[in-house]
């Protein structure tokens, strides 16, 4: 009601499902690590997903998925999990990829959860922590990008 934007990301996504009727469960398959993330037809037009590319790299780091609140627009998916971005309103996102990410935060998490990374039997969306290093060279300024199209798109998107 104080027409504020909120911009919920992993657990915070997770959470404002949850405030609006939307379930958080465990998700069948673990993610962690870099992996695609499409866009859904209704987000090729969206006024604020329309700027990203229809797939892109993200970082993933959870187990638990969210559904898509009534009146909600599910706005993005990935292989391991069909739920990974809605929009409700026109001032609230969830996203449940992490396009925030930096260096130092990225290894503050690994050393953080070493137990995230390992992957057991049925595990096929867990990466490697030299993988995860590894692709991060490349990623982390992609993310950034991302991040910061999606900001001033919403900034411009703004009544």
């Amino acid at each position: 009601d104080a027409g504020k934007f909120v911009l919920g990301i992993c657990l915070g996504a997770q959470l404002i499902s949850h405030c609006l009727g939307g379930v958080v469960r465990k998700n069948k398959f673990k993610e962690v690590g870099w992996f695609p993330v499409s866009l859904t037809p209704i987000a090729w037009e969206h006024p604020i997903f329309s700027i990203l590319p229809a797939t892109f790299q993200a970082l993933h780091w959870h187990g638990d998925t969210f559904s898509i609140p009534g009146r909600a627009l599910h706005m993005a998916s990935s292989e391991a999990c069909h739920n990974q971005a809605f929009v409700y309103g026109d001032r609230v996102i969830g996203l449940q990829f992490h396009l925030e990410t930096t260096e130092k935060g990225l290894e503050d998490i690994m050393k953080g959860s070493p137990g995230d990374m390992e992957a057991g039997d049925g595990d096929l969306y867990v990466q490697h922590p030299d993988i995860i290093r590894e692709k991060s060279r490349n990623l982390l300024g992609e993310i950034r990008a991302n991040l910061f199209k999606l900001m001033d798109a919403v900034k411009d998107a703004r009544p």
